[in-house]
């Protein structure tokens, strides 16, 4: 039996899970100033007059303020010189102030009048009468479609052009929370397939996971959870109809949670009984690509670099080439902070050079479709010195949390 898989219950494992929260920092005023200034300087570098910032985690990035977009329109105004002004309704004005942590006057609209017209008076308010306004790129199509028929005297830009250099690169006080998120998933994980037994549903799996979550300190639980057993794995992100745990099958668990915004996201496979030995040698196969694309990942090299030592990889061990399955059939990894997915990408087609304070994820999969899926998902981030893993890889098929 695979060490540290089944044996243990919930009401057990739950028993012997702790807050892990102690002496997390939330990030500092100061930092959100800063990062607002660093917004400001790419602007006037670009000639971008103002940047809309929508509702969502661009919002909460320079700001601090936390609010779900939704059809009412919610946001704040950078310009390129001078203070923040936020966009609100009127009947949330009281509740926006209570979120705002970097201040600024509030411009609020009634239910009956534009959100869209109110940008355009505010905009030429803050002395803004001409010139280039870049959009959150994550503002929805009718948000923007309002602010360039409200103010067609505008050119709009993709507002990621500002935004995407400022949060690439993670402070030492991010890197700390995603550092903490995910030694809470792992500790998780490890409770989750402790408590694996032949049967077990899907369900019964991801509920453990959520409560286990919040056992460890992460108000909300779960952020996302899959759970895979046996052919289903080979999918990855799941089936419609998911089946239960048998002996034999490789366990496929993907799951994360999210610290002052910041989130985890940690895979582990591993097989319930005893693995065969198609199933070790494809287990190592995906480990020893998620190892080569750690060690491409080198400062000054573009992150296609990245993608494509763990693609070569698995080549030269049989499978795809390219995205051809058996293989490997999405990207190497993503970004991550305070959106599970952002910039920049390790893809083939991104060429964005390797520099300190990147945070990625490394799941070069293997899919083999009809019998099972292998990922191998940990994160590291850039140093000075070169890539630091957050969380170290699984150290073998036989014991996959490194269990004395």
């Amino acid at each position: 039996m695979t060490i540290g898989v089944g044996g243990s219950t919930a009401e057990q494992e739950l028993a012997q899970l702790n807050d892990m929260t102690a002496g997390v920092s939330p990030i500092s005023l100061a930092e959100r100033h800063a990062r607002i200034a660093k917004a400001q300087a790419e602007m006037r570098e670009q000639g971008v007059a103002a940047l809309y910032l929508n509702a969502g985690t661009n919002l909460y990035y320079f700001t601090g303020t936390r609010w779900r977009p939704s059809e009412r329109m919610v946001g704040a105004l950078i310009p390129a010189e001078g203070p923040i002004q936020y966009i609100a309704p009127a009947f949330e004005l009281g509740t926006l102030q209570e979120y705002m942590q970097v201040e600024g006057s509030v411009n609020c609209w009634q239910e009956d009048e534009s959100p869209y017209q109110l940008l355009a008076v505010t905009l030429n308010k803050m002395g803004v009468a001409q010139g280039r306004i870049g959009i959150d790129e994550s503002a929805p199509f009718f948000i923007f479609d309002g602010i360039r028929q409200a103010a067609p005297e505008f050119d709009y830009v993709d507002g990621a052009a500002i935004t995407r250099p400022c949060r690439m690169h993670k402070s030492e006080a991010e890197i700390a929370l995603l550092q903490r998120a995910k030694d809470m998933t792992l500790r998780v994980h490890q409770a989750a397939a402790a408590i694996l037994r032949e049967g077990i549903s899907v369900a019964e799996v991801e509920s453990f996971i959520d409560a286990a979550h919040r056992k460890v300190g992460a108000p909300a639980g779960s952020y996302f959870c899959i759970v895979l057993f046996g052919p289903d794995s080979a999918f990855p992100h799941g089936v419609a109809k998911p089946k239960a745990l048998e002996q034999g099958d490789m366990v496929l668990i993907d799951t994360g949670c999210q610290i002052q915004g910041y989130n985890s996201d940690i895979t582990r496979s591993y097989v319930f009984g005893e693995p065969t030995e198609r199933q070790r040698t494809v287990w190592q196969a995906e480990q020893d690509a998620q190892q080569a694309a750690f060690a491409a990942a080198q400062l000054g090299e573009p992150c296609s670099t990245v993608d494509r030592a763990a693609r070569e990889l698995l080549a030269e061990r049989g499978f795809g080439p390219g995205y051809e399955l058996p293989g490997l059939p999405h990207r190497t990894g993503h970004g991550i902070g305070l959106d599970i997915h952002e910039w920049p990408y390790l893809v083939l087609s991104d060429r964005t050079p390797l520099a300190p304070g990147m945070c990625f994820s490394n799941e070069p999969m293997l899919c083999v479709p009809g019998e099972f899926g292998i990922r191998h998902e940990d994160h590291f981030y850039m140093t000075e010195d070169g890539p630091r893993w957050f969380t170290q890889p699984s150290p073998s098929i036989d014991n996959p949390f490194g269990l004395s």
